[in-house]
């Protein structure tokens, strides 16, 4: 049973499959369960509640997460929060926050609207304290964020076709290794497709996170890419599974090579389903700051991306380039990750990322 995703309506321009696939079973004397807060997946298949259910506390699990955000984000966060250990608001506490944005990557467009958006709201509250100007900043982040934050769709195609692709380094098979992990906990069939056939380590590794989630992976030693991509959607097709995830080949930007032969898999996999891939995911480093952002342009200018997996906040101090992605491309945000642990990888909250930043 599904448990986190919230099913998205059909897309009319996307032709609905011939037969519509059975749901999982929910048995008859078992009421399903409402998704907690934290969950990643949501049940498409329960009943509506005739009514708004009163907001739970948060579960320990998110609790948990939030005080690992907090941390993982010390590095960022510190030194714009020591702006406002002073005790006036004037034209150099602006200056120092313009600077400290700046150092943590933010980008100068997205500095310029933050600080605007800050101002206005200072003006608006009548604020006559810095640590009332930091609380206006949480939400002014909380703001410029917001549009980055999307559930991820589960359960709308079957099955569920997501590509993966990133840099080397950036944590990609990892992150593909958590992500099967949440998904296989919530209930969800996968299918693991070995892409990344230039390089042994990759299979081998992508092949652990198989054995450890105990899920089906499809490996050609040294066979073409987006072949293996296609005979993975067939089967997937073929039996069943729930979302098949492809791991691409590692690459910069300027291999246009290996670009190019990113866009073949794409187009490959459109010919195992007319409507896949469903999501085109681009794992980003963020200790890489500014250049995570001409990343995300490239890629996006290339394939096309639907989503973004942010790795290795937790030993950065260039947390900021979140705001300069939303300001310069708002591709949304997926997941985020402070740790090497399986917890650590959630999904995005705008509020509680810019909480955590200013903690």
């Amino acid at each position: 049973m599904f448990s986190f995703f919230k099913k998205k309506p059909p897309t009319p321009e996307i032709p609905a499959p011939a037969a519509a696939p059975a749901p999982l079973p929910i048995p008859a004397s078992t009421p399903a369960p409402e998704a907690p807060a934290s969950s990643w997946l949501r049940n498409p298949f329960a009943a509506k509640p005739a009514a708004d259910p009163v907001p739970a506390a948060p579960a320990a699990p998110r609790a948990d997460w939030l005080g690992k955000l907090k941390n993982g984000l010390r590095k960022t966060g510190s030194s714009i929060a020591t702006v406002f250990t002073g005790t006036q608001i004037d034209d150099a506490l602006y200056e120092e926050l313009e600077d400290a944005l700046l150092m943590a990557d933010t980008g100068v467009k997205a500095t310029q609207h933050l600080l605007a958006d800050l101002k206005q709201r200072v003006k608006a509250a009548k604020a006559t304290e810095p640590q009332a100007v930091k609380a206006l900043l949480v939400e002014s982040i909380t703001a410029l964020l917001a549009p980055l934050e999307k559930a991820l769709v589960i359960g709308q195609h079957t099955p569920t076709v997501i590509m993966v692709t990133g840099v080397n380094g950036a944590g990609k098979t990892t992150s593909i290794g958590k992500l099967t992990r949440h998904l296989s906990a919530s209930g969800a069939s996968v299918l693991l497709a070995a892409a990344d056939t230039f390089r042994a380590a990759a299979r081998e590794q992508l092949g652990v996170w198989a054995d450890r989630n105990t899920v089906e992976i499809i490996s050609q030693e040294g066979g073409d890419p987006a072949a293996v991509a296609f005979d993975s959607v067939s089967a997937g097709k073929a039996r069943g599974r729930d979302v098949v995830l492809v791991d691409t080949a590692g690459r910069l930007p300027t291999q246009l090579h290996l670009m190019e032969e990113l866009k073949k898999i794409r187009r490959v996999v459109q010919k195992a389903d007319a409507t896949a891939p469903h999501e085109v995911l681009l794992v980003i480093d963020g200790n890489t700051g500014q250049n995570a952002v001409s990343q995300v342009k490239i890629f996006d200018d290339a394939i096309q991306l639907t989503g973004l997996i942010v790795t290795k906040l937790d030993g950065t101090a260039k947390g900021g380039v979140l705001a300069a992605i939303a300001q310069e491309r708002p591709i949304p945000v997926y997941f985020i990750g402070v740790g090497e642990q399986l917890e650590d990888l959630e999904t995005f909250n705008a509020r509680e990322f810019a909480q955590a930043l200013l903690a």
